[in-house]
């Protein structure tokens, strides 16, 4: 066959013809990643549109082989599957171009679905188009007959496994057998960290194509309901699931299913969440744990402060949030990742937002609010050792309405499903409607580039969704929707991401990037002679949306597009009739989407679609059947009752039931005040959470809430009206009562009184509740409650005690959230009678300046003092309305004066007052009750109020505005009418007094007030303090004379590289200040040896030194003119002060010069562990890898082959020489058969320290950039010293002392880590040192310090102390041996030793008998068996468990107490058998036993002969 001609193509028509005989079609296998599902129809109709024409080519031969027509260039190709010499092997289905995907629902996720296809068809088009061009080369070569028949063998042998292949695939074939779903890739499990992202992943084959759900905790996942936390992805059959900002509740199970007709299967894959530290859940609020960073040796922890609180702002206004970061500690070059979130999505810097960060603060600026800023914002601090956050809500009012009524802005416009000349918009509902509700929608659009505004649609929409047509391809828009009601339309909302018109495929290709890259081949094919082909049909119409406006149209474009492409015309039949009318006559569309408008509501129609070019119109496709035009949307259900809970005093927060409604886009919020009509939104950005914290609540208003939802339908009805909550702080229970003291005891009962709780939780207490126990010395009983019923007062009489028997008292408060911690306990007190008189009751009760929350109560001593003075008195208080129980003490301790001010009154409250005197004797009867008064500020009332004019006169000035006749002003001091006039001048004029301090001093501190006589009770009071005075005179002085005020003298500090800085503040200053440098009253100015600054916006005044010369001491100081005041301020520095300073600036320069190398953070020093291991330390800084790093010890390096460098580690900055590490040396080999020498021994452990690991150690750093050195003294006080911490501990680790009993008496022991032979341990009993003797013992085994007693007696008992020294007082370890104690251990000593004595005395047979004995018969037997036993035991002797007796065969003795024989003269076969000797004493029996065996000999012999 050499020099034949072969066209590659020749068998292509005979596979052809074979594919179609089977009828079976098979996908390649690229389609098990593509998201488009092929129906059967469009396998035919690609079938019958793909075939090409044959001709017959003539070879040189003669033959006649077939050819294909070449391919056209845009034409679709039958996809032939070629081997590598061109030869035809199989068919393959290509993957469609455009998206097959049913558009489902009404989401706002459509973008993702079309880029997805996109990038599907650019994959498969690379691939396909790249095999066209290589099926349409001509390949032209000449082969040898072997070669052919190889290539042959080759293609049958591809054939066989091409038919393995397609039985595989049949599984995959729509049009012979589907199959269930199965994971070729299952999801796996993953642990991470808090806070950090996981993805799931997970590949899927199966036909049809199965939809995939995730749940979790076999609850389903509602990725679109929860975007913040959620993203599900689906790319070419492999599924993800993307869990955000991942929390502790995250940890579960996660499941996902696959199912389509043929059943349904499922994998789990568990995620686990774990925190940097265990402990308490953390808020989402709260501070995160951090970890150690090993990067940089630090464990860095952020503090966020001056935090942004809950913000409003307005529309159209910039609003800025900002946070204080500290990050400790501070790292050279290291700064933290700052990321600002608003509802967990991470913000990116755009023309709206603006992030800054200045190395200490954080600052986001939000450029021209819109409603679509409102949420919650996070401020996310990352590190290297965690994160810590910091949120806040934002909120953003509408802006003012141009005219009265109209609705607000809709809000959050974006772009969906763009297309070549369509695209869908969708927005979300305001938060308010108006004085009407919405009618519907204008949109708006806007090419880029342009300033002109086009509407969209004439008749406004209702649906909060809109297509737009009739875009211009390849041109970029802008949209804005603005809302109608019948008052008018509103403002347009904020414009929308500009958006491409442009098919999918293409902007998933943009966005992808070149395909391939360039091969560097270039293929020339043949022209296509093909002028035009008529497209083929379209695919898979359907009715992806339809409302009472609008019905949108989607379809696959056909398989065979023609040359050009294709356009699209859409038809439309009523039902009913049989008549089909074009609906866009004039233009073809371009896009795969249509919407269809002008349709009559409540009509069914069918639509079909016909594809067009240049060469014509194709055929329709298959109708959609019948569709009703109707909202296919519903509107949402009205939310369940809302329910309103105090939160602070401007928030509440409000909790409602979920809208039962599909594709929820949210809820608004509403409040009104009790008593009005107007309804406030609560927020303007829809929120999907059923809890919501209103915030800029007015505190104390009575508000009414409920809920509204929404989604793309409309607004649903709202919610029922919320319960009535007042705006006011949450209730909690109070802090615990003070002061429990006693007023009154006799012989069986004693009257207690305590302070009312400062904090009452919000809500009035209700009572208390006391509780007592009692105490007999340092024994105290348990506590027991006095009153069942709570107590409404203050006091208590309690009842029913013991005479001359102390107790304890303790008070708890309770309101209505609870009862709080009771109050610290009392004092003991004694319950016996008192003996003294008390004072009598005060009199002439009355009050002066009476206010909405305040009065002050005057009075006059009693009458009678009793047996010592007044040294007292108490003010009690009661609402008028309440009982006997309702009297409380306007105080805790005993008020000197008679006066007092009752203060924390409700305004509008009536009170009544009763006052009681006190004296040594305690506190006498209370005085007549003074009321009631009304808590109520008179109308027209004012203070008094202290001026300091320009000529620094002080004076307190009253003003009363209902002067009557005869009316006057009295003033008064301590509530003493003033009579001396020295220290202050009083002039009135008409309804203003004057008070003048004539020489103001300490001496008129004090309470001033002035009461206007004639009127109803018109008064006020000023209470002068020493702090308040000198406050006034202060500014008296600046009046007199102005100065220039400094907040911080000079001071001087002392900077990095020894540069010294001297500095200074004023409070404040105008521009116009100017500073005056001196230093020894010379001028000196700014150069190269000084540095100025002045910074007037805070009022600092610096000037800078690079270091500190002998010329340098003398007085620095700064004159601050500005205008007519004048400031001053010096700093001396002389002798040994200026001495000093200069010594700490070379120092800090030599450190700053030292740090710029390898250098020591901390110099060595030593430490001891628990484990009692001596380690010398240091930590080293700036270190690079060819840093040198040397120890050494007594100045001779320690070298890498030596013992101890053995014993040197270094972990990160920190190395450590551990002097007491066992270094175990390299083994040596073994020789065969001879002994191991002593060398080959190991030693035995070495101790911790020892006297010969005493000397100075030191470690030098070294390399380019220069060196470092520190030593440790280890000798004298140095090793003294690390002996001393050894022996703490030591001494710290042991354990307490146990007791222990043995036969020889009783042993105290205790445990300790380690011990040391120069350890002193000492014992002691009853506090006196034992002295060593044979019966008392101390030593040390191992770790076991112990004291041996023998032979214990009574003497012994009592308490025993091992005193361990510490290296200063040393550590003591006490038993008490003593009561059950040394009766237990005693008595385990007497059973144990009674036990050794038994076990000592007790009868046994010691040895001399044997086990067996085998004797000739006609021998003689004599055995002796050795006895022993105190008292000498019985002995006597058995055979087969029969007592044998002495007579003639059987000669028994027993001699000297010790040896007991048998003899039997002439043994026969008849002696055999098991005998005995048997030993018996008081302390117990034993047996010898022994086995006698006679044979005879010539019996054996013939059993042997027997046996051969």
């Amino acid at each position: 066959m050499s020099g034949s001609v072969q066209v590659t193509q020749k068998l292509q028509h005979q596979h052809q013809q074979q594919q179609q005989q089977q009828q079976h079609h098979y996908e390649s296998s690229c389609h098990l990643s593509t998201k488009s599902s092929v129906s059967k129809q469009s396998f035919s109709t690609y079938k019958t549109s793909s075939r090409r024409l044959q001709t017959t080519v003539k070879t040189e031969k003669g033959k006649e082989v077939v050819k294909l027509s070449p391919l056209p260039k845009r034409a679709k190709r039958t996809y032939l599957a070629m081997d590598t010499d061109k030869e035809v092997i199989g068919y393959v289905i290509p993957v469609f171009r455009a998206s097959h995907d049913v558009v489902r629902g009404l989401t706002e996720a459509q973008e993702e679905n079309v880029t997805e296809e996109g990038i599907n068809y650019v994959a498969m088009r690379n691939l396909f188009v790249r095999e066209a061009r290589e099926a349409m080369e001509v390949k032209v070569e000449k082969r040898t007959r072997t070669t052919h028949i190889r290539e042959s063998a080759e293609r049958m042998e591809l054939c066989k496994t091409m038919e393995e292949w397609a039985e595989f695939r049949k599984k995959m074939n729509p049009d012979s057998l589907t199959h269930r779903p199965e994971f070729i890739v299952k999801p796996r499990g993953q642990t991470v960290w808090e806070g950090k992202t996981v993805k799931l992943h997970c590949t899927v084959a199966g036909w049809p194509k199965p939809r995939i759900a995730w749940y979790k905790n076999n609850v389903l996942i509602d990725a679109k309901a929860h975007p913040e936390k959620y993203a599900v992805e689906s790319n070419y059959n492999m599924h993800s699931l993307e869990i955000k900002n991942c929390d502790f509740i995250d940890t579960a199970q996660y499941h996902v299913s696959a199912l389509n007709v043929k059943g349904e299967v499922s994998s789990v894959a568990t995620i686990v969440v774990k925190r940097f530290q265990e402990g308490k859940e953390a808020g989402p609020l709260d501070p995160k744990p951090h970890g150690f960073c090993a990067e940089h040796g630090v464990t860095f922890e952020t503090t966020i402060i001056d935090k942004f609180e809950v913000a409003f702002g307005r529309e159209g206004e910039t609003l800025s949030l900002g946070c204080t970061v500290i990050v400790y500690p501070t790292v050279k070059k290291y700064q933290p990742e700052v990321v600002w979130y608003r509802n967990s999505v991470p913000l990116k810097p755009s023309k709206w937002v603006h992030t800054h960060w200045s190395g200490e603060r954080a600052t986001l600026t939000l450029v021209h609010l819109n409603k679509e800023d409102e949420g919650m914002y996070t401020l996310r601090v990352n590190t290297k050792s965690g994160f810590d956050t910091y949120s806040a809500y934002v909120f953003v009012r509408d802006a003012d309405v141009e005219v009265e009524g109209v609705p607000v802005a809709p809000l959050d416009v974006r772009c969906h499903d763009a297309n070549k000349d369509y695209v869908v918009v969708t927005w979300k509902q305001p938060a308010v409607e108006g004085s009407s509700s919405i009618l519907g929608y204008y949109i708006d659009r806007c090419e880029v580039g342009t300033n002109h505004w086009a509407q969209c649609n004439d008749a406004p929409v209702k649906y909060a969704r809109f297509p737009v047509t009739g875009l211009v391809e390849g041109r970029s828009y802008i949209f804005r929707v603005r809302a109608l009601n019948k008052e008018g339309v509103s403002r347009p909302s904020r414009v929308s991401e500009a958006v491409v018109a442009m098919d999918p495929s293409d902007r998933a290709r943009l966005r992808a990037g070149p395909s391939a890259p360039f091969t560097g081949m270039i293929k020339f094919t043949e022209e296509d002679p093909t002028v035009g082909v008529v497209p083929g049909e379209p695919s898979d119409v359907v009715v992806t949306e339809a409302t009472k406006s609008y019905v949108v149209l989607a379809w696959k474009p056909p398989v065979q597009r023609g040359h050009e492409g294709v356009m699209y015309y859409i038809e439309k039949c009523i039902l009913g009739t049989d008549i089909w009318q074009r609906v866009n006559t004039g233009m073809p569309v371009k896009s795969p989407r249509f919407a269809l408008f002008d349709l009559a509501e409540g009509k069914s129609y069918s639509f079909r679609v016909r594809c067009c070019n240049s060469a014509g119109v194709g055929e329709a496709s298959v109708s959609t059947g019948e569709i009703t035009v109707g909202d296919k949307l519903d509107l949402p259900s009205a939310p369940g009752n809302p329910v309103a809970t105090r939160n602070t005093d401007t928030s509440v927060v409000v909790t409602w039931g979920a809208s039962q409604v599909k594709h929820l886009v949210g809820y608004y919020i509403e409040y009104t005040v009790v008593g009005t009509d107007k309804w406030i939104p609560c927020n303007n950005k829809p929120v999907k959470q059923t809890r919501f914290v209103c915030h800029g609540l007015t505190t104390g208003t009575n508000c009414v809430f409920r809920v509204k939802a929404v989604n793309a339908a409309g607004y649903s009805q709202s919610s029922p009206d919320s319960d009535a909550v007042v705006v006011q702080a949450a209730i909690s229970v109070p802090g615990k009562p003070t002061g429990m003291s006693l007023v009154e005891a006799v012989k069986d009962y004693m009257v207690l009184a305590w302070t009312a709780p400062a904090s009452t939780g919000g809500a009035d207490i209700r009572g208390y509740f006391v509780d007592y126990r009692t105490v007999k010395g340092d024994v105290v009983g348990k506590w027991h409650e006095m009153n069942h019923k709570a107590l409404t007062t203050t006091s208590y009489k309690a009842e029913n005690l013991k005479e001359n028997v102390f107790y304890q008292f303790q008070v708890r408060a309770m309101n209505m959230a609870g009862v709080s911690k009771a109050s610290l306990a009392s004092a003991a007190l004694e319950c016996k009678e008192w003996t003294i008189t008390v004072a009598g009751a005060p009199v002439g009760l009355h009050v002066l300046e009476v206010r909405d929350t305040s009065v002050v109560v005057l009075w006059e001593p009693p009458a009678f003092n009793g047996r010592t003075p007044v040294n007292g008195y108490y003010l009690d208080v009661k609402k008028t309305s309440a009982g006997e129980e309702g009297w409380k003490a306007a105080h805790e301790k005993a008020n000197k004066m008679k006066y007092m001010k009752v203060t924390g009154l409700k305004a509008g409250t009536s009170y009544v007052f009763r006052v009681r005197a006190q004296n040594l004797a305690g506190v006498g009867k209370p005085s007549a009750v003074l009321g009631p008064i009304l808590a109520q500020t008179h109308p027209g009332t004012k203070e008094i109020y202290v001026d300091v004019d320009d000529d620094g006169v002080i004076s307190m000035i009253f003003e009363c505005s209902e002067m009557k006749e005869g009316s006057e002003f009295v003033w008064s001091k301590n509530y003493q009418t003033i009579t001396d006039t020295s220290r202050l001048t009083i002039i009135t004029e008409q309804g203003k007094s004057r008070a003048i301090f004539n020489s103001p001093s300490l001496e008129d501190l004090g309470i001033f007030s002035c009461v206007v006589t004639n009127t109803e009770g018109i008064s006020s009071s000023y209470t002068l303090t020493e702090e308040g005075l000198k406050r006034l005179l202060d500014i008296s002085h600046d009046h007199k004379f102005p100065v220039i005020p400094f907040k911080s003298e000079m001071a001087m500090d002392l900077l990095e590289k020894g540069r010294v800085r001297f500095w200074t503040q004023v409070e404040k200053c105008t521009s116009a200040c100017q500073v005056e440098y001196a230093f020894n009253d010379v001028i000196i100015t700014e150069g190269q040896k000084y540095t100025m600054n002045f910074d007037k916006s805070t009022g600092i005044i610096e000037m800078f030194m690079d270091s500190l010369e002998v010329t340098d001491e003398g007085t620095f100081t700064f004159n601050l003119v500005d205008g007519k005041a004048k400031g001053t301020t010096s700093l001396v520095l002389i002798g040994d002060e200026f001495r000093e300073l200069q010594k700490k600036s070379e120092f800090e320069r030599a450190e700053w010069v030292r740090k710029q190398g390898p250098h020591f953070v901390e110099y060595l020093g030593f430490t001891v562990t628990p484990e009692c291991n001596v380690l010398l330390k240091c930590k080293i800084g700036n270190v690079r890898p060819e840093t040198e790093i040397t120890w050494s010890k007594d100045s001779i390096e320690i070298a890498e082959d030596d013992e101890d460098a053995q014993k040197i580690e270094r972990k990160d900055g920190d190395l450590t020489f551990n002097i007491g590490k066992w270094v175990i040396k390299q083994e040596k080999p073994k020789e065969k058969g001879k002994k191991p020498t002593a060398e080959d021994v190991p030693p035995p452990p070495r101790p911790k320290i020892s006297k010969a690991d005493a000397g100075i150690y030191g470690v030098i750093l070294r390399d380019d950039r220069g060196k470092d050195k520190s030593t440790f003294n280890l000798t004298d006080a140095g090793y003294q010293a690390v002996m001393n911490e050894l022996f703490r501990v030591i001494a710290n680790s042991s354990s307490e002392i146990t007791v222990v009993s043995t036969e020889h008496g009783i042993i105290l022991s205790s445990m300790v880590t380690y011990y040391n032979e120069e350890l002193r341990v000492g014992w002691l009993q009853k506090d006196a040192k034992i002295a060593a003797s044979e019966r008392v013992k101390s030593g040390v085994t191992g770790e076991q310090l112990w004291l041996k007693i023998n032979e214990p007696t009574e003497k012994d008992k009592g308490k025993y102390t091992m005193d361990i020294f510490d290296g200063k007082d040393g550590v003591k370890r006490v038993f008490d041996l003593s009561g059950k104690a040394w009766e237990e251990a005693f008595e385990e000593f007497q059973r144990l030793k009674a036990a050794a004595i038994a076990e000592r005395n007790r009868a046994r047979v010691v040895g001399g008998l044997p086990d067996v004995v085998a004797i000739q018969e006609g021998k003689s037997l004599n055995l002796t068996g050795n006895v022993w036993g105190e008292p000498v035991p019985e002995v006597s002797w058995t055979k087969n468990d029969r007592e044998l007796v002495s007579d003639e065969r059987y000669k028994l003795k027993f001699e000297h107490g010790k040896f007991a024989s048998i003899t039997i003269a002439a043994v026969t076969t008849a002696d055999s058998g098991k005998y005995a000797l048997l030993v018996k004493n008081k302390y117990g029996t034993e047996a010898g036993e022994f086995t006698v065996s006679v044979y005879n000999p010539e019996e054996e012999e013939n059993k042997e002969e027997k046996k051969g």
